[in-house]
């Protein structure tokens, strides 16, 4: 009777609470936009599988060694690449890689679109410092407002990895919901006539400044920023290997067998990371409407500096506005929005290669945005 009685001690059953309801409910919710709504399936898949894999109950402390919290499980070895920052680079190497920075070597002014998308980062950094948050909590939580996960995960686990959960499931939920968040903030601030606006086909690009952009990009940002260095070097060092032509091999394995895998083990660990027991607190909760108001600032950021910079360039060459809203790091997903809403409006305005050049700046100015926040926060010891 006693080992039966112990049996049932041990089961999901006696050790449930109501946050583990509600986190296996989320985990249920993001798979089912992954699935039935194609929302960022690469991304919530993992996720939303991992929460439901760290909200399993189970009684804790007693030596099973299961839970992503207790040392020495499988889970926690994993998460030791969330909790030190190794993932973060590792991505940023598959993404440049893949990366194609044509459109913004042909205009870079617009390069400013995604410096100015930023701006969500730094507000959201001053209102969550008035709520209470300390500097470098405020620092790790104002990063969710880049849309970059990689990036809001690398900053968190550096300033505040005791929010690093919280941050990063609200960095990745939103990185999904472009499709879902920024439209009706495009639509507020452009009028019908601008969101018609066509602009002139990009210039084509030289091999030679493919070649040179990656090398001459990294020396230019980590001089400015070198706390972001472990980002930065390994992006522009992915996107030498494709451009350069002669690493083909070393492209093709970061750019799909190598991302494909630390993405899996990221979604998985970040959802798992969810544990109700540790993560559902109101400061959780804070953390989300926190991060879902830096992604609208920034959104809205990058689209009215499009207007503004509109004031100042001849009829002709003014910007379709919408563009600005790919300033967050969110690639291609939000180009892709952008290009969608131009389709909608004119069926022969195709914005996919302007809004691409926003876009993949973000991801570049959300990194350097992380280095200088570093720069500033960081102990030295």
């Amino acid at each position: 009777m006693g080992g039966i009685d112990q049996f049932i001690h041990f089961t999901g059953f006696a050790n449930m609470t109501w946050g583990h309801l509600i986190m296996l409910a989320v985990g249920l919710f993001f798979i089912f936009l992954a699935i039935k709504k194609n929302y960022e399936p690469l991304l919530l898949v993992p996720i939303g599988f991992g929460i439901l894999l760290g909200n399993i109950p189970f009684m804790e402390n007693v030596g099973l060694q299961i839970g992503i919290y207790e040392d020495g499980s499988v889970l926690n070895y994993l998460y030791f690449g969330v909790l030190k920052g190794i993932y973060p680079p590792l991505i940023f190497l598959g993404i440049g890689a893949m990366t194609d920075f044509s459109a913004l070597i042909s205009n870079p002014k617009l390069m400013l679109l995604g410096a100015a998308a930023q701006v969500g980062i730094f507000l959201t950094f001053l209102v969550a410092l008035a709520l209470g948050f300390t500097v470098d909590q405020s620092a790790a939580i104002g990063i969710i407002g880049g849309a970059d996960g990689p990036t809001a995960i690398f900053l968190s686990s550096k300033l505040a990895p005791e929010l690093l959960g919280a941050i990063a499931i609200a960095a990745y939920s939103y990185m999904a919901l472009v499709p879902v968040i920024q439209p009706p903030i495009i639509k507020l601030l452009t009028s019908e006539e601008e969101r018609k606006i066509k602009m002139k086909p990009p210039r084509a690009v030289t091999k030679l400044e493919k070649m040179l952009f990656p090398i001459v990009g990294l020396l230019l940002t980590t001089f400015i920023s070198p706390g972001a260095l472990p980002l930065l070097g390994m992006l522009f060092f992915g996107n030498l290997l494709k451009e350069s032509g002669v690493t083909k091999r070393l492209a093709d394995t970061a750019s799909k067998p190598l991302i494909d895998i630390v993405t899996i083990l990221l979604g998985l660990t970040v959802g798992a990371s969810t544990q109700a027991t540790t993560f559902l607190t109101s400061e959780s909760i804070l953390i989300f409407v926190l991060g879902a108001v830096s992604f609208m600032i920034a959104t809205a950021g990058g689209v009215l500096f499009a207007k503004f910079m509109n004031l100042f360039l001849k009829e002709g060459d003014k910007l379709n506005p919408m563009i600005g809203a790919a300033g967050v790091s969110a690639v291609p997903d939000s180009a892709r929005v952008v290009h969608s809403m131009g389709l909608k409006e004119d069926p022969s305005n195709y914005l996919l290669m302007h809004a691409m050049a926003p876009n993949v700046s973000g991801v570049i100015g959300s990194a350097v945005a992380a280095g200088i926040l570093m720069g500033f926060l960081l102990k030295v010891l």
